[in-house]
């Protein structure tokens, strides 16, 4: 309960005192900065050696693979019979394929399953954001704008551009540092640091995360909206769910693979659609009132989920 009322306090600290204006505008990005090269990477040489890896780990690593797809597929329908514009498909196939798996993904994930179910939701997380800084990016960038600023030709991907930005993302690093370091060193010593630095994941991420809030103008949005969010919330996790339940997978790896799936859509989509114009008031209302509905939402997934019995759900 203490863990659910945190995630309230620091979200709700940081939509109001952006509102006050006690803090600047812009001031989230030093926040993400601590959380993003400090925390998340902390989190990762914390749990990730603590991994036992075997084949059940692909299945938290399909999860934001199959919410992808699933987006993809549903705009791409949609366009066929609802006039959007590319722009627009974009940024709903964006934020409605990516996953809010760290920021808030890891504190929701820590307050109703413990740390101990962490390990999993970083395998998850790794994998949305490898989506993010490929598939997704290169999607972005080669779709044209609603207005004449979008994405300049220099702007444009290559294999180089996409490769860098992959292997220059702190958390990634983190991860892979998490993997490789113990094969040498005995990292032990250190993890007294790793969880005091952790520790600050939750509270930071979760008052960045409220301070870039903002709800003006949904109304005339509504229908994109719904369509957007009762598919990141409720749909994708279901898909998730089902495709999982045909791989045999059961228990935790199950529990935790839906649950990230159920996750608000990632406040870094909303940032790319902006980026490159790509209808970026409907794409950040998106994420906005994605992060207040999943509060709700995946407190009945977790309630879902801990009303099946691990193996009787298979049949």
């Amino acid at each position: 309960m203490a863990n659910l009322v945190l995630i309230v306090i620091c979200i709700s600290a940081g939509w109001l005192l952006r509102r006050l204006g006690i803090l600047p505008e812009g001031s989230h990005r030093g926040i993400n900065i601590w959380v993003l090269y400090l925390a998340v990477p902390a989190v990762a040489l914390k749990y990730v050696p603590t991994i036992h890896w075997g084949p059940e780990l692909l299945v938290p690593a399909l999860s934001p693979v199959i919410v992808w797809v699933g987006s993809w597929l549903l705009f791409l329908l949609y366009s066929r019979f609802r006039p959007i514009s590319p722009a627009t498909r974009t940024a709903l196939t964006l934020v409605s394929g990516l996953g809010n798996t760290s920021f808030l993904g890891f504190p929701l994930v820590s307050a109703y399953y413990g740390e101990q179910a962490l390990p999993i939701a970083v395998v998850c997380d790794q994998l949305c954001f490898i989506i993010m800084a490929t598939i997704a990016s290169v999607m972005a960038m080669n779709t044209p704008s609603d207005t004449p600023s979008g994405p300049s030709p220099s702007e444009k991907p290559n294999a180089i551009a996409v490769g860098k930005k992959l292997l220059t993302f702190p958390p990634f690093l983190g991860f892979l540092a998490a993997i490789i370091l113990p094969q040498f060193i005995d990292l032990s010593p250190a993890v007294p640091l790793f969880d005091k630095i952790a520790a600050t994941l939750a509270p930071m991420a979760l008052f960045s995360v409220g301070m870039q809030l903002s709800f003006e103008g949904w109304r005339e949005e509504l229908p994109l909206l719904s369509v957007s969010l009762v598919y990141k919330l409720l749909l994708a996790p279901c898909i998730v769910m089902m495709v999982i339940l045909r791989l045999h997978a059961s228990g935790t790896v199950l529990q935790i693979s839906v649950f990230e799936a159920a996750m608000a859509p990632m406040i870094t989509a909303g940032v790319i659609a902006t980026q490159y114009n790509l209808n970026p008031r409907l794409a950040n209302l998106t994420v906005s009132i994605g992060i207040l509905l999943s509060l709700l939402t995946t407190a009945l997934w977790y309630l879902l989920l801990n009303a099946l019995p691990p193996f009787a759900i298979m049949h």
